[in-house]
Formats: C-alpha cells, sequence, structure tokens
C-alpha cells in the first residue's frame, strides 16, 4: 500500500506541475519534453530538463524553481541553435561570452514582456552566481568575463541591477570591459529587434572583437610570437601516436608527480554538457579549442614522457580543497539530483549486492574436532550419546580481500551532467561495495590552473628550453580513503559538484598515481575503476612537446598496467567510447544505464576467480 503523501508533499507535487505546464507555456512549442533533472536548466532540441523544486518550498525556493523553468523556456522559445552555430566564434573564451550575451538576449525578451518572469529570473540568476564562488575567487579560477558581460548586458536590456551575488564581480571587472567594449555592449542594447537573432550575433561578435579575442582563441598573442620558433620545430614532425603505441617500450612508464588534470575532451558533445543556461554550450567550446589546438601543435616530439617540475604538483583531502560549510552545500545539491534516483540506486544496490554475495560461495567444513559446534548433527548425539560432538568451521574466502579504486576525471568537460553522473556513480558504488565487504577508494584528478600553472611559469623564466615536457600543476584530490567508511567520506563527494575545481586533465600520471597507491595496499585483488570522459588535455604541455604527447603516455600508462601489474583496470566512458585506449571498457550516458552495465562489468570481474596470468607476472615481477 503507498502511503499517503503529507500536506507538504501535496503542495510540492502541485508545484512541480504548474512548473512543467507554465515552462511549455511560456516556450510557446506544442511538442516540447519538459522534465526534472540536473543542478541548473539544461535545454537541447525540442527538451529541456529543470531542476527539481527545493523541499522547502519558501518564497524564494519558489522564485528560484520558476526562473529556472522561465530560463528553459525562454531559450526553447528565441533560440536557434543552428543560427548560433553559424555565427559563433570557434575559440573556447570567445564562444562562453557569445553563449553567455545569446543567453541574456533570451532572458531579455522575456523579463521585458512580463515583470514577473523577470522577477523569477533575478532570484535564479542570484543563485547559479552565488554558487559560482565569485566572491572567493583566485588567480586560478576560471575567468568571470562571460558571466559579468552577460550581467552587464542584461543591466542595459532589463534595467535590473546585477543579483547581490554578483556585486564583487561587477565590482572588479565593470570599468574595464566598459572602457574596452562598452560601445558594443550598448549597440547590443539599442538593437531594433531584440528577436532578430542574426542580427544580435553580429553585434555580440563585435563585443568579442573588442576584447581582442579572435575566432581561435589563441589569447596571449606576445607568448604566441616568442614560441613560433619552437613551435614550427614541433610542428614540422608528424609522428603517428598509434605507431608510438606499437613501438612502446615494456618498461614501466615514468611516475611523475601525484596530481592530475582535466578538463576537456576532443569528443565532447553539448548532450553531456549540462551546467547553467550560461554553459550549455560548453562542449562544443571545449571541442573547437581543442580541435584548434590538436591542429597547430599536430604530432609529437617522440621524447621520454616526464614533467619539467614537480614541485608545484599537490595531493590534497577533498575537505582541504573547500570550507566545511560551503561543502556541505555541494553534498545537498548533489542530494537532490539523486531525490528521483531513490529507486534506481536501491534497485542497483541490491542487485548488485545479490551478484557479489553469490560470488562468495559460503562453504563449510563438517566433522571437525574443533571449531564451531554444529547444532544440526545434535541429534546423532542424543540417539547414540557414545558418538562424538562434530564441529564445523567456515572455509576462508578470498572474495572478501579485494580493494576497489574509483578513479574520476575532474576535468572542464566533465562540468555539468558527466560529473554529477560520475558522482553518483561513486556514492552508490561505495556504498554497495562496503555493504559486501570489498573496500572502496575514491580518488579525482585535475591541474590546479588553466593553460599551465606555476610550472609554466618556471619554464619562461628558464629561457622556455625545448622539449619540456609536462608544464601544469597537478591536482590529484582523495574523496575518499580505502580504509575511512562511507559515512565519513560522503559530505567530500560534494566538492565533485564545484565548478572552480574542474580545470584540464593529465590521464596518465592520474592512472598510474591511482596505481601505485592500490600496489600498496594490503589485500590480494585489486581493482582499479577510471571514469572519465575521453582524451588527456593539457594546452601548454601540448604546446610545446606536440598534440600527442599526453595521449601517447596514457596508453604506455595502461599497457603497463593491463600486461605487467597485478591492478585489474577497467574504464567506464562518461558519454564517450573509451575502448580505444583500455581493453576492458563501456560507455554509458546516463544514471539510468548505470545498474546494468556496471553491474555486468564488475559481475565480469568477480567471476575471475583465478588470478590472471598477468597478475601471476606482475607479482613475481
Amino acid at each position: 500500500m503507498v502511503p499517503a503523501m503529507t500536506p507538504k508533499e501535496r503542495i510540492r507535487e502541485a508545484f512541480k506541475r504548474a512548473l512543467l505546464h507554465t515552462t511549455r507555456a511560456l516556450s510557446a512549442q506544442h511538442d516540447v519534453e519538459v522534465a526534472f533533472g540536473g543542478e541548473h536548466a539544461f535545454v537541447q532540441g525540442k527538451s529541456a530538463r529543470i531542476p527539481l523544486p527545493a523541499r522547502q518550498l519558501d518564497k524564494q525556493a519558489s522564485a528560484i524553481a520558476r526562473g529556472e523553468g522561465d530560463a528553459a523556456a525562454l531559450r526553447l522559445a528565441h533560440h536557434d541553435p543552428a543560427e548560433h552555430d553559424a555565427h559563433a566564434p570557434r575559440g573556447a573564451e570567445a564562444r562562453a561570452i557569445f553563449t553567455a550575451l545569446e543567453n541574456a538576449r533570451c532572458e531579455a525578451i522575456g523579463a521585458r514582456a512580463l515583470k514577473g518572469v523577470g522577477d523569477n529570473l533575478a532570484a535564479s540568476l542570484d543563485k547559479v552566481i552565488g554558487e559560482k564562488g565569485y566572491d572567493r575567487l583566485s588567480s586560478n579560477d576560471e575567468s568571470p568575463v562571460p558571466d559579468v558581460a552577460a550581467l552587464l548586458l542584461r543591466e542595459r536590456l532589463t534595467g535590473r541591477t546585477p543579483p547581490p551575488a554578483a556585486k564583487k564581480i561587477i565590482a572588479d571587472w565593470r570599468e574595464d570591459l566598459e572602457a574596452r567594449a562598452g560601445a558594443s555592449l550598448d549597440a547590443m542594447a539599442a538593437a531594433a529587434d531584440l528577436a532578430d537573432q542574426a542580427a544580435f550575433a553580429t553585434l555580440a561578435r563585435d563585443f568579442i572583437r573588442d576584447l581582442e579575442l579572435d575566432d581561435d582563441d589563441r589569447g596571449d598573442q606576445e607568448e604566441s610570437e616568442e614560441n613560433s620558433e619552437g613551435d614550427d620545430q614541433d610542428d614540422s614532425k608528424d609522428d603517428n601516436s598509434d605507431a608510438d603505441d606499437d613501438d612502446a617500450e615494456d618498461q614501466m612508464p615514468e611516475d611523475v608527480g601525484d596530481g592530475a588534470a582535466n578538463e576537456g575532451d576532443a569528443d565532447m558533445s553539448e548532450q553531456d554538457s549540462e551546467g547553467s543556461l550560461e554553459e550549455d554550450d560548453d562542449g562544443a567550446s571545449e571541442n573547437a579549442k581543442i580541435s584548434s589546438m590538436q591542429q597547430k601543435f599536430e604530432g609529437d616530439t617522440g621524447e621520454t614522457y616526464s614533467a619539467y617540475t614537480t614541485e608545484f604538483d599537490e595531493i590534497s583531502e577533498a575537505a582541504e580543497l573547500c570550507d566545511p560549510e560551503e561543502l556541505q552545500r555541494l553534498r545537498r545539491s548533489l542530494d537532490r539530483q539523486m531525490e528521483n534516483l531513490h529507486s534506481v540506486v536501491s534497485r542497483l544496490a541490491n542487485k548488485l549486492q545479490r551478484k557479489l554475495l553469490a560470488q562468495q560461495n559460503r562453504s563449510w567444513m563438517f566433522d571437525l574436532d574443533e571449531g564451531v559446534l554444529d547444532a544440526a548433527r545434535l541429534a546423532r548425539v542424543v540417539a547414540d550419546p557414545m558418538q562424538p560432538l562434530s564441529y564445523k568451521m567456515e572455509q576462508d574466502q578470498e572474495f572478501r580481500d579485494t580493494v576497489v579504486t574509483l578513479l574520476i576525471d575532474n576535468s572542464g568537460s566533465m562540468r555539468g551532467r558527466p560529473i554529477t553522473i560520475a558522482a553518483i556513480c561513486a556514492d552508490i558504488l561505495a556504498r554497495t561495495l562496503e555493504r559486501c565487504g570489498v573496500k572502496v577508494e575514491i580518488l579525482g584528478f585535475t591541474t590546479r590552473a588553466w593553460k599551465g600553472g606555476s610550472a609554466r611559469e618556471k619554464w619562461v623564466e628558464d629561457g622556455r628550453p625545448a622539449k619540456p615536457g609536462r608544464l601544469n600543476d597537478l591536482r590529484h584530490v582523495i574523496y575518499k580513503p580505502a580504509d575511512a567508511p562511507w559515512r565519513r567520506a560522503r559530505t567530500a563527494l560534494g566538492l565533485m559538484m564545484k565548478e572552480g575545481l574542474l580545470k584540464e586533465n593529465i590521464d596518465g600520471e592520474a592512472v598510474m598515481w591511482a596505481h601505485n597507491r592500490l600496489l600498496g595496499r594490503p589485500e590480494t585483488r585489486r581493482i582499479l575503476m577510471v571514469i572519465s570522459d575521453g582524451a588527456p588535455v593539457d594546452d601548454t604541455t601540448s604546446s610545446a612537446n606536440g598534440g600527442a604527447y599526453l595521449e601517447r603516455h596514457l596508453r604506455e600508462v595502461i599497457d603497463y598496467v593491463e600486461t605487467k601489474s597485478p591492478v585489474e583496470l577497467l574504464a567506464i566512458g562518461i558519454g564517450h567510447d573509451v575502448t580505444r585506449y583500455y581493453r576492458r571498457a563501456l560507455t554509458i550516458v546516463d544514471v539510468d544505464q548505470l545498474g546494468g552495465a556496471i553491474i555486468d562489468k564488475l559481475a565480469e570481474l568477480f567471476d575471475e576467480n583465478t588470478p590472471s596470468e598477468k597478475g601471476r607476472r606482475g607479482r613475481a615481477a
């Protein structure tokens, strides 16, 4: 019997239904599909996902929920993706600004026509800006220019002042942007027909040019000129990365540093990016940036992988990267994403637990002289007092002597839906495997900065020597140590929802770092599960060493682990096929696929009761 809903639950359900209907109505499209999901509104084609309303529906929470729905509806009504792509610049930062201005245009149309819509959008915007933590912005975090540009345009189009959460970044950036591109903002605000997306796009491109961002978004032009000789030397080489794979040496790849990075993947698609409305084209932005980078730095120097310096790399506990109050807020945000997944989570956990427990093959040895008294045989003692008592003993179970490490890509291209799926995946697996007596470690990898950090600065100070190796500062994150129970680490998993954390990704060193941690564990069976969305990307390292440098190193590391290490390696691709790198791999595109896919792969591993040949070789070595 289904329990009756409480009055608060009935109010919330009624609000959700009304929110769906108003979103469809405001979109002015009869065939639009609207569903709940994600942390921020996300639109693609004729469908939209809007966040679930808060459990406590006070006035502010209701306005925020309506604002998310209104933003999605206005984008459906007034945005043409094909028109957007036709006019959008190729560079990542330029495109991010272009997209933010386009979102401001769509929302301004609704805010001008309906005051209530404007109020809702203002409430939602204040929440979105506040969550980005711009009041705590550091030099290593992403540039807020796209958001500031959109806020300044919104102010001109609607007459509304920026939300309270934007007070600091507006104060820091207004003067500079107004001086460089204020005239272009005025031109956009004075546009005769705000509904003309193509005409607006032309004005938005003028604004981007005023900021001296070209189509390729190469950024620091002086640096490009200084690097021209070195780049020409690198570009003259055209080594084939597949040939490098065939020639890879059997020796263990050099393990340099303890950190990892993440930003993009050449295969990232818009479907996998589900951040705020300002971000739903981030996947295409990353694609354009990476494609441009690979064309410019095609090839590979062929040098043995190394790091220019490891002194700036770091390994951090999740709690060290975020204050406790924000970490709790981020965990609550993750919990909201799982609200509609309770049935999926429970079903997965129970099914996986049954699978794993079945592998334990519990058995007893009977008729022993010592051990546990066998109550089932007491009857024969009664029937024959001269019969000796029988004892039994449970046989040792090798299954329980197992540890699993989840290594999660914390790159920029994972922002939005992919990182949410990864965090939910880690949460589910950690809880389920812990029930089965399997220890779980959860790790993440990213970089401390975009496009090189202190390591790059040191390289520049040293005169930019050729073939420097890795030029970014690694950041490896420990979300949950293997010996810590899930209940103590659950809050730390919320850190994955922090946007400022996700930067670039250097997968090879991250896999070797997680691998080496496993080798130090006492368990007999060690499993490494990598959750990623594609290839390693670090612009600065690739520019100095060739576009295939990081990928070749990743392949070498994977080859070593798969053929010469006792660690068993498995990869899960979030929306992307990772079988081109990993021998054992699967791909998922949504949380609903976690159950069958991950259960099957884990079952495959646990079905292999005898150590593999490569495992015996690894232990012998």
